[in-house]
C-alpha cells in the first residue's frame, strides 16, 4: 500500500530548507544588533522601529509582496541597480526570496532577542565593565550565554517561519521548478491539478515538521529559563 503513494519532487523540499537556513543567517546577523539596540536605547525612535519591525505580523503577505516585488522590479532603483551588476533579476530569483523572507520573517528573530537582552538586564555588563572588558567582550562573553534561550528561540522560529511562507514567495518568487517552487508552492499546485495524494505527503511533511519546531521551543523555554537580573 505504501508503494502506491506517488513519492512527490523533492526539489521543493531542498529549495525551502535552503531558503530557510539562508535566511535564519542572514537574520541572525542583522537582527541580533537590531535588537540589541531596541532592547537598550531609550531613544525617541524605539517605538517607530519597534512597529516596523513587527509590521509583517499584522500585514497580508499579499501586502509586502506586492510592495516588495515594485521595489525589486527592474524598474526601480534597486532592481535596474541589480540587473546591471548581475545582468539577471532579483525577482523571480532566490536571491529575490531570500530578501523577501527576510522581510516577512524580521519579527521571529528581533523579538525573542530582544526580550532575552532585555531579561539579562544591565548588573552583568556593569559588573564586566568595572572588570575593564570591553563592549564586545561584553556582548560576546557575558550577555549572548545569558541570553543563549533567546537566541535558540529565535533562531527555530525565524527558521519555521521561512518554510511556512506562501503569500510573500509567490509574490516575488512565482512557480519556476528548481528556482522558486517552495513547498508550499508546490502543496498549491498540487492541490489546483487535483493530485491530492502528493499534495498530503508534503502537506504531512509540513505538519510533522510544525509539531517538532513547537515542541522544541516549548522545550526549550521550560530547560532554560531566561536569567533575570
Amino acid at each position: 500500500m505504501l508503494s502506491s503513494i506517488p513519492l512527490p519532487d523533492p526539489g521543493p523540499l531542498i529549495l525551502t530548507m535552503q531558503l530557510a537556513a539562508v535566511t535564519t543567517l542572514v537574520l541572525l546577523v542583522l537582527g541580533t544588533p537590531l535588537a540589541w539596540w531596541l532592547a537598550h536605547t531609550r531613544a525617541r525612535l524605539k517605538p517607530v522601529v519597534e512597529a516596523l519591525t513587527a509590521l509583517p505580523l499584522v500585514l497580508p503577505p499579499t501586502v509586502i509582496g506586492f510592495y516588495l516585488l515594485v521595489l525589486m522590479s527592474p524598474r526601480a532603483p534597486l532592481g535596474a541597480f541589480w540587473v546591471s551588476l548581475t545582468d539577471t533579476t532579483l525577482t523571480f530569483s532566490f536571491i529575490g526570496l531570500v530578501i523577501a523572507s527576510v522581510f516577512y520573517s524580521l519579527p521571529f528573530m528581533v523579538q525573542p532577542l530582544q526580550a532575552a537582552f532585555e531579561a539579562v538586564g544591565k548588573a552583568p555588563l556593569e559588573a564586566a565593565a568595572t572588570l575593564r572588558a570591553g563592549p564586545l567582550d561584553r556582548f560576546f562573553f557575558v550577555a549572548a550565554p545569558l541570553a543563549a534561550r533567546g537566541f535558540l528561540t529565535a533562531i527555530v522560529l525565524t527558521f519555521a517561519h521561512t518554510v511556512g511562507e506562501f503569500g510573500v514567495v509567490l509574490m516575488v518568487g512565482g512557480n519556476i521548478p528548481g528556482e522558486t517552487r517552495v513547498i508550499s508552492i508546490a502543496i498549491y499546485e498540487h492541490v489546483e491539478t487535483l493530485r491530492y495524494a502528493e499534495a498530503h505527503v508534503l502537506s504531512a511533511i509540513m505538519l510533522v515538521f510544525s509539531f517538532v519546531v513547537l515542541m522544541t521551543v516549548y522545550t526549550l523555554n521550560r530547560r532554560f529559563p531566561l536569567k533575570t537580573v
